[in-house]
């Protein structure tokens, strides 16, 4: 994985869209928006994260 990766839970660094990767890093193609300061929802699967990939332009 080449991007920084974030667990469901954690407060998001930046707001914008997050889009869920599987453990071997692949886009799955599900994306949730998410505000600075929040926590990132659950995955659909265990072991999944996030990489930010559109961050908020404000």
């Amino acid at each position: 994985m080449s991007k920084k990766t974030f667990t469901p839970g954690s407060k998001a660094p930046n707001s914008g869209q997050y889009e869920m990767v599987n453990t071997n890093g692949n886009k799955v193609g599900v994306e949730r928006t998410v505000t600075k300061g929040e926590p990132l929802p659950p995955t659909t699967k265990k072991g999944w994260e996030y990489v930010l990939v559109d961050k908020t332009k404000h």
